[in-house]
């Protein structure tokens, strides 16, 4: 046992002091340094909690804030929808399902780079290809990346174009509902918004939260398509339109790495992480009675 003990610990010891060195000492570090006024140039030196008290008072860590949670508790259900959905459409047994299916999930394989500026191309007010079918259906032509109005749903479209792995999760879900709850429902008349209601909606429910937490907390720690959609010839890290973009993110980054308070975003760093765990203690609470899990 003993000697089983230590193989397996030498097996494992590359993601260990993997781990060690690229996770859990700049943990430990960033904890640290948000306690200090560390700027990479001087020795850091302790201020206590004087960090987070400038946070409270910065109306720009509270725009990005705010332009995060936007984007997820808008952003989220609409791609969770918009991907439950197109699983729901491929689970149906047609011919060439499977290049459907392709078709769907490619896009997620596209590196975020390269699909941003796509996009940026795609939603600009004046040749962009989406104002134009606009123009074509008589519907308005929104300056989707000048307008601050239109940035954030800019982002949430663009979003709907990667749906793709969250697609393949519920279809996987989809697939594992026994098909004898659907037989009995319709020996009990039940229609197709009945049995999606009453049968598919609370076997697949766990599946839905897991997907609503991984994606939220991804959606928190956004910024490689702000970054991008915001530059300017004159600032590589804008925040958009009136800070439209700055989500919490891209303003991390700039007091990083273009301010150099790394103290300071050190403890907007751990802000952050307090505000996934609230929000995923918040939907765990609000979800416990509506979740359906097998044995229940």
């Amino acid at each position: 046992m003993h000697r089983s003990v230590l193989r397996g610990l030498l097996f494992a010891s590359p993601w260990i002091v993997g781990f060690v060195i690229f996770q859990l000492i700049p943990i430990v570090a960033s904890a640290y340094f948000s306690l200090t006024n560390f700027n990479l140039f001087q020795d850091p030196q302790f201020v206590g909690l004087r960090n987070y008290q400038r946070l409270a008072g910065d109306d720009l860590f509270w725009k990005s804030l705010l332009n995060t949670l936007y984007l997820t508790v808008i952003g989220v259900p609409v791609s969770l929808t918009a991907a439950l959905a197109a699983a729901l459409a491929l689970s149906m047994r047609v011919r060439g399902q499977w290049l459907f299916r392709l078709f769907v999930f490619l896009p997620t394989v596209v590196p975020v780079v390269a699909a941003t500026y796509i996009w940026r191309w795609l939603l600009n007010g004046q040749y962009g290809y989406v104002n134009e079918g606009l123009g074509a259906l008589g519907v308005g032509q929104p300056l989707w990346l000048e307008d601050p109005f239109w940035t954030k749903p800019a982002l949430i479209l663009m979003g709907l174009w990667v749906t793709g792995s969250a697609m393949v999760v519920f279809l996987a879900a989809l697939q594992d509902v026994p098909e004898v709850y659907y037989e009995a429902a319709v020996i009990d008349g039940a229609g197709a918004w009945a049995k999606f209601r009453h049968v598919t909606l609370p076997l697949i429910s766990p599946v839905i939260l897991f997907e609503t937490i991984i994606a939220s907390i991804f959606t928190l720690q956004y910024f490689t398509q702000a970054f991008l959609l915001g530059q300017t010839r004159l600032n590589s890290a804008s925040g958009g339109p009136e800070n439209s973009l700055l989500v919490y993110g891209l303003y991390l980054f700039q007091q990083a790495f273009i301010n150099l308070n790394m103290g300071y975003a050190s403890a907007m760093a751990w802000v952050l992480l307090f505000v996934a765990l609230a929000g995923t203690w918040v939907l765990l609470r609000v979800s416990r009675d509506r979740v359906f899990y097998a044995g229940d």
